[in-house]
């Protein structure tokens, strides 16, 4: 018989939103030999899917056939016969942060006394190692038309303390004592003198025990990593308070070198403060829905005690009571932390800016300075090249007069000229003319060519 659901009209929407636990439910029996396990993914996203290949392989390796599984994105379980009977009932579930296996043992002969500890189904051994971080792991065993005693309990479950409840306001008891065996699984012992009362509570009862167990050890696991960050973060603080009152009591003396080495300082710790801030928060924010879901569980127990000891809440209450606050706790210390380093490393930097202020307005008194000199002798250049082409226009024009009396008197001895005197006085201001223009023109033509060149080399530019 092929265990999947068969398609009806609706198709594919109808089982999108049908309960998919409900096909397994309906190769559940008693009575019944569980192991339960299960990790945490560091790594959801990528792990979840891993997990579900995983499963695959399982299946595989137990040469289960195709139409004997069950398969869905997050769920799916596979059903292995045995030659003599025996069933053995694989499922597999991955939640938000975990993903778990239970492995059903469900013996043809319900006479067969069953006992904790290895799976009996006939070469039965689990093949692989799972992905992730151990979270828990469980032996379970369901026994119906039956009753025990508080010797018989403690004979089946060694440990300190038993707890035990009669549960779902029904004539069915849970006994567990939380204390790992040989194999590192902790037992739990359901059982019923009426197998009618206990096969229809059968899987809601594993299933809200295993929800108890999983989220009870998710919100313990992070506990030493918690404690650790507990004694950092008290470090910090101490720390920090000593760098505030220095800091306070030497800002308005300290130097730029000493503010920068502050700086330096304070990031660091910032730095650090913030890693373990980012690490405590993924570890610790999902501690108060696990709180949740756990209480919720408990309470849907309905628990009443059972005459030889205590209920199940009272150890579960005991183990969480106070760390998912505490971990809140640790988490708002941090921050309270993060935003002291904040505050203090931006009083500092306002300080920093300050001093920089100061030192660019005693530049700019510099540099107004050193521009007044630079005008001041800039004038005085100018007047001394004035005065040097004011002289540059009399040295020329005495020397043209110079040359010009020469021709002058050459032309007297050759008696084209009648006064040779007379002559070199009209030149006397023609070479001042001629001097003047020479200056003037010159010093044109030479500002003209400087201002092609810095053209020029613009253009290049």
């Amino acid at each position: 018989m092929s265990l999947k659901p068969q398609p009806s009209k609706g198709g594919y929407l109808r089982q999108l939103h049908e309960p998919t636990k409900k096909y397994l439910a309906d190769w559940l029996d008693a009575p019944a030999h569980i192991h339960h396990i299960a990790h945490r993914m560091a790594n959801p996203p990528l792990e979840r899917p891993q997990s579900r290949r995983e499963f695959k392989e399982l299946l595989a390796c137990f040469h289960i056939p195709e139409e004997q599984i069950v398969l869905y994105e997050k769920f799916g379980f596979g059903v292995l016969m045995a030659e003599n009977g025996d069933r053995l009932v694989i499922a597999w579930e991955a939640h938000t942060e975990y993903y778990s296996y239970q492995i059903w043992h469900i013996p043809h002969d319900t006479t067969k006394p069953l006992e904790f500890g290895p799976i009996t189904f006939p070469q039965y051994q689990f093949p692989l190692s799972p992905l992730g971080i151990q979270v828990n792991a469980l032996d379970i065993l369901i026994l119906p038309n039956i009753q025990f005693t508080q010797e018989e309990l403690k004979a089946k479950m060694a440990g300190p303390q038993l707890y035990g409840s009669r549960v779902f306001g029904k004539d069915l008891s849970v006994v567990a004592n939380f204390t790992p065996d040989e194999y590192s699984r902790e037992r739990y012992c359901l059982y019923s003198s009426s197998r009618e009362v206990l096969l229809p509570q059968l899987a809601r009862l594993v299933d809200t025990l295993v929800a108890i167990e999983n989220y009870t050890h998710l919100i313990l696991l992070p506990y030493q990593a918690f404690s650790a960050s507990v004694d950092q973060v008290h470090q910090f603080e101490q720390r920090h308070l000593y760098q505030r009152n220095v800091i306070t009591t030497q800002l308005e003396s300290a130097t730029s070198s000493t503010l920068q080495h502050w700086l330096t300082v304070l990031t660091q710790d910032f730095m650090k403060v913030s890693r373990m801030a980012e690490s405590m928060r993924y570890k610790l924010s999902a501690s108060i829905p696990y709180e949740t879901i756990v209480q919720s569980n408990l309470k849907a127990l309905q628990e009443e005690p059972l005459s030889s000891g205590r209920v199940i809440s009272d150890y579960i209450q005991h183990k969480i009571t106070g760390v998912a606050d505490g971990y809140q706790q640790l988490l708002r210390r941090i921050d309270a932390l993060e935003k002291d380093f904040e505050g203090t490393i931006s009083v500092i930097r306002t300080k920093v800016e300050l001093l920089l202020q100061d030192h660019n307005i005693a530049l700019q008194d510099q540099n107004l300075k050193m521009l007044a000199s630079v005008d001041k002798t800039t004038k005085s250049q100018a007047i001394l090249q004035h005065t040097v082409e004011g002289l540059s226009i009399i040295v020329i024009a005495y020397y043209l007069s110079g040359l010009g009396n020469y021709v002058f008197k050459a032309l007297h001895e050759a008696g084209w000229l009648e006064n040779a005197t007379f002559a070199s006085g009209v030149f006397v201001p023609i070479s001042l003319l001629i001097s003047f223009s020479l200056i003037f023109f010159g010093r044109k033509i030479i500002n003209k060519r400087s201002f092609l060149e810095d053209s020029d080399g613009s253009k290049n530019l």
